[in-house]
């Protein structure tokens, strides 16, 4: 079930009914503690985002997402300063997973190059010499 609260002007109490008590808000590491994490809704409006259990909340971001209880009315208090008025409580995730992605292939293991019949071998010589290095001699300079 998704409940969308809107503030009402100066009537202290929302539009909408919402589960009273503790939610379970999501959460992102921040300079001093943590700062409470805004969603976008499909059409661009940035909204608070709160769930009624911690299982719903990994549900929905997964195993690992960070959060923190907090009441309606303190969850409004931190987002009001910041232009949030829209609150969805326990939202559903509308789009579809991802599809893994596949491990990159091995590239194909080379063939052995067969040897050339038309081209001649030379056979080893390990009992031959190394050929000495000759030095290399300057460029004469043409006089002027």
């Amino acid at each position: 079930m998704v409940t969308t609260l809107y503030a009402c002007g100066d009537d202290p109490e929302p539009c909408e009914r919402v589960p009273a008590g503790r939610l379970y808000v999501p959460v992102r590491p921040a300079a001093h503690g943590c700062a409470v994490r805004l969603f976008r809704t499909p059409v661009g409006r940035r909204t608070a985002v709160a769930f009624t259990t911690p299982g719903r909340l990994r549900a929905v971001l997964g195993a690992g997402h960070a959060w923190a209880p907090l009441a309606v009315p303190a969850l409004r208090a931190l987002v009001a300063p910041l232009g949030v008025d829209a609150l969805i409580v326990d939202p559903v995730l509308t789009a579809p997973a991802p599809a893994p992605v596949p491990a990159p292939a091995a590239p194909p293991a080379q063939a052995p190059r067969p040897d050339r019949p038309d081209r001649p071998t030379r056979p080893a010589q390990p009992d031959r010499p190394a050929r000495p290095v000759r030095p290399v001699r300057p460029a004469a300079v043409p006089a002027r």
